[in-house]
């Protein structure tokens, strides 16, 4: 498929589609008019890609992650390391302190809310 479809498909811009393919994160065959053309199993990794990027993690760290996360069959891939697995352990030890302090943020929102509400409001 090309560019316009995969970014139709996932919702993903062509210029971040592109960035990936810079970054090494997805691959692309030319086609012979230099036009790029992605198979169909690049649907899921640009979604992947999303979530990845969603959760905090950056292309280098995306990079090393995607080869260990599913073979063809869905089961899990034999690729992860012990450093890769150390490593997305700290980066999930970040995103929970980010949750943290988003909770406490929240709850002291909550209180000026609260405090500033005029009589009768109920939002």
């Amino acid at each position: 498929m090309r560019i316009g479809e995969l970014a139709r498909r996932t919702g993903v811009s062509e210029r971040s589609l592109r960035y990936y393919e810079e970054q090494g994160l997805l691959a692309a065959e030319r086609t012979p008019g230099g036009h790029r053309e992605y198979p169909e199993r690049a649907v899921d990794r640009v979604v992947r890609i999303q979530v990845l990027y969603a959760a905090g993690l950056n292309s280098r760290t995306i990079d090393g992650i995607l080869p260990c996360m599913h073979d063809l069959d869905g089961g899990p891939n034999e690729h992860a390391t012990e450093s890769l697995a150390r490593d997305l352990k700290a980066e999930r030890d970040r995103i929970d302190r980010s949750i943290a302090d988003l909770v406490r943020t929240r709850a002291i929102l909550d209180e000026v809310i609260d405090t500033a509400r005029l009589p009768g409001d109920r939002a």
